[in-house]
């Protein structure tokens, strides 16, 4: 019989190699699930955030065309005011992202349908004025220039949020 630390040896390399084959399989399986969640392909993923920023646009196209809503206080009034800025944060950072994805190929087809949503955050002026307004009917104010500094500052947060993992 060998001696102990010899059985020791031999099960402990068993044991190891077990557990490098657990874990691998495990590490095989994650992958595996977040690559079924997020598109692989450039295309797949440009379109993706194409989508979303076209769906927030199409949202703010409803704000400036509807009348301002009213709110009985100043709270609810700065919780709409938020969300709506949110919003226009969140689809700046998926236009950016899609561009960001486009760069990485070189098929222009690509390219050209990650730019077009560029053209809807033009419309960002219009839909300040519109809550500018607003805020006055609400007895508010609203500064634009705070507004675009907010905008600023945040896309690059929320685009590293919305990024695909790849």
């Amino acid at each position: 019989m060998p001696p102990p630390d010899e059985r020791r040896g031999r099960g402990g390399g068993y044991t190891a190699s077990v557990g490098l084959i657990s874990s691998l399989a495990l590490v095989g399986l994650f992958a595996t699930s977040v690559a079924a969640e997020a598109p692989t392909d450039v295309r797949a993923r440009v379109d993706y955030h194409v989508r979303q920023a076209t769906e927030l646009a199409d949202h703010f196209d409803g704000v400036i065309r509807s009348d301002c809503p009213r709110f009985g206080n100043s709270g609810e009034w700065q919780a709409y005011v938020d969300d709506e800025i949110s919003r226009m944060v969140l689809m700046a950072a998926h236009v950016e992202q899609a561009w960001v994805e486009a760069k990485t190929t070189g098929d222009d087809e690509v390219r050209q349908a990650a730019k077009a949503p560029r053209k809807r955050l033009g419309e960002a002026r219009p839909l300040l004025n519109k809550l500018q307004t607003c805020a006055e009917n609400n007895g508010a104010t609203l500064s634009t220039a705070s507004v675009w500094q907010r905008i600023d500052r945040e896309i690059p947060r929320r685009q590293a949020e919305i990024a695909l993992p790849r």
